[in-house]
């Protein structure tokens, strides 16, 4: 048998340091008698078998029945408590650890209705003050098997908190703008100590002070934006980009109203923007549906010549398109079949037809 351990401190506590086990290689032998030590600003806990059980706070301990009646009651006691037996005793340190940084990675996603793509990608940094609350929960929660527990055995956790709680409260607050997030921020980081220290104590810890810089829109390409976003915010956003491209093209924005769909697509990226929208999808397919029509009625008159023949309040094209119309249309074609609103069939048949036209202009 292991020696017995009758004297146990712990007196060089890591800058970063939540727990240290004694013995650091794995369970010691103790008997009732054994002292441990505990210094200002640390708790001692004893675990066996998986289990974390009693807590020692600061002072000199003798063992008895008495200060672990827990683990006493586990082990059972003889032979006057004078039987060693094995456990794992962790020191806690309780000390905050100030101005620990964090940072908004992922980025925060906030839907910014009618203005750019409809979303922004919120980013900051700051610091907090954090420590163990309660050495019991923490040990259970973190340290039951391992030697150490340090601040970046746990850093990933603590931001995961953070963001989640970040993104909560400024989606119950209804900002839907950079500048509406940091109007809030002062507030927030008074609802964060409240809001957030909830979560904090069912681990064992406490924050007593959050701080961020002023929240400012992360800059990343449409292709990048899609690794931020859920699939139905994507797909929205891919829409409205489709529309702001119409609306920038002369062209393209005079060929899609001549078909009847301009309007219909603003329409169409006003509801999707709408989270709440009774039936967003359906009326999505219905309107893609109507504007694939539309072209292709669009198509059939211009080739047979019967500009007569469009709805009311509709212009079809003239003969007097110029060739960078036409390519205009032939590129968001492209985009239609690779964003899904079109088939390939229809996509071929289109592409075709207005290919020929181009032709013909030489």
């Amino acid at each position: 048998m292991a020696r017995i351990i009758d004297v146990i401190d712990h007196v060089n506590v890591g800058d970063e340091e939540f727990a240290y086990r004694e013995p650091q290689q794995g369970s010691g032998d103790w008997r009732m008698g054994s002292q441990v030590i505990v210094g200002e600003s640390q708790a001692a806990v004893f675990v066996r078998g998986g289990q974390a059980l009693d807590v020692l706070g600061p002072g000199r301990h003798t063992l008895s029945t008495a200060n672990l009646p827990l683990l006493s009651g586990l082990i059972g006691m003889a032979t006057s408590g004078r039987t060693p037996f094995t456990a794992d005793l962790y020191f806690v340190n309780l000390k905050d650890m100030p101005q620990v940084g964090w940072g908004t990675n992922p980025p925060i996603v906030l839907e910014t209705p009618g203005r750019g793509l409809g979303v922004a990608l919120l980013i900051t940094h700051g610091v907090i003050d954090i420590g163990v609350d309660d050495a019991l929960l923490f040990v259970k929660q973190y340290a039951v098997g391992k030697a150490v527990v340090s601040l970046r055995d746990i850093k990933e956790r603590i931001q995961s908190i953070l963001l989640s709680e970040i993104a909560e409260l400024l989606t119950k607050s209804g900002a839907q703008s950079v500048p509406d997030a940091n109007r809030l921020l002062g507030d927030l980081e008074g609802a964060m100590l409240a809001k957030v220290n909830d979560k904090f104590q069912a681990l064992g810890l406490r924050i007593k002070a959050f701080e961020a810089k002023p929240f400012t829109a992360k800059d990343v390409s449409l292709d990048e934006l899609r690794n931020y976003v859920s699939l139905d915010m994507w797909e929205r956003v891919q829409r409205l980009n489709i529309a702001q491209k119409a609306a920038e093209n002369p062209g393209l924005g005079g060929a899609l109203a001549g078909a009847g769909v301009g309007m219909g697509v603003g329409q169409q990226i006003g509801a999707a923007l709408n989270p709440e929208a009774a039936g967003l999808q359906q009326q999505m397919l219905q309107q893609q549906m109507m504007m694939q029509q539309m072209m292709m009625d669009m198509m059939k008159r211009q080739g047979g010549g019967a500009e007569a023949e469009a709805p009311a309040g509709s212009a079809a094209p003239s003969n007097s398109q110029t060739k960078e119309e036409i390519q205009a249309l032939i590129d968001n074609l492209d985009m239609k079949l690779a964003s899904g609103e079109i088939s390939e069939a229809v996509y071929n048949r289109l592409v075709a037809k207005w290919q020929e036209r181009l032709d013909s202009m030489g």
